[in-house]
């Protein structure tokens, strides 16, 4: 039945989570209320490795998350749930896009879709913060060390000229450098 569960869940969140895989974090933090599934804090963690692994953050957040849940099955399941909406959807958009390009209500139709999904992606931005920031609750104090390693990685990363130019993976391992030196 989890199997059932997890695909029906990461079908529903690939059929609906329009933005790239950043807009798919408000429907984990949804799946993590209702179901229990993993904590807020797992999901920031997931959120990590997903960001620092190979592939499209959607589909490493859906095969962690699988995984997590119910071992390899879970993540083939819920991969194989958050892929197949998508493939439905190109496979018809391809075949009928090109008819329909000049289209008004088509243009319209991604004119509202975009704020949207920025929406979503800001959204879930704000609950990542959270977590990060106060242990996911704002009554908490702030993590002091975090905030300061956010600070400096956003100066690095769009202020400075030389240092804008960097791969992200530089940043990505020098994250995680600091954090094993300092104990985050």
């Amino acid at each position: 039945m989890i199997y059932i569960k997890l695909f029906w869940e990461f079908f529903q969140t690939g059929l609906f989570a329009v933005g790239g895989g950043m807009a798919t974090l408000p429907f984990l933090y949804s799946i993590s209320d209702r179901t229990g599934w993993f904590t807020h804090q797992q999901l920031a963690d997931m959120i990590a490795v997903s960001e620092s692994t190979p592939g499209a953050i959607g589909v490493n957040m859906a095969t962690y998350s699988g995984y997590i849940t119910a071992g390899l099955p879970g993540a083939i399941i819920s991969t194989t749930g958050l892929v197949t909406p998508s493939v439905i959807v190109i496979l018809l958009v391809a075949a009928f896009l090109s008819a329909f390009h000049e289209n008004k209500y088509v243009n319209g139709a991604f004119y509202g879709l975009r704020p949207a999904s920025s929406a979503m992606i800001t959204a879930a931005g704000l609950i990542l913060a959270r977590v990060v920031f106060f242990a996911g609750d704002f009554s908490n104090s702030v993590n002091i060390k975090a905030l300061i390693l956010a600070v400096i990685l956003l100066v690095f990363t769009h202020a400075i000229k030389f240092t804008k130019k960097l791969h992200p993976v530089t940043w990505i391992v020098f994250s995680a450098i600091v954090g094993i030196v300092f104990g985050y």
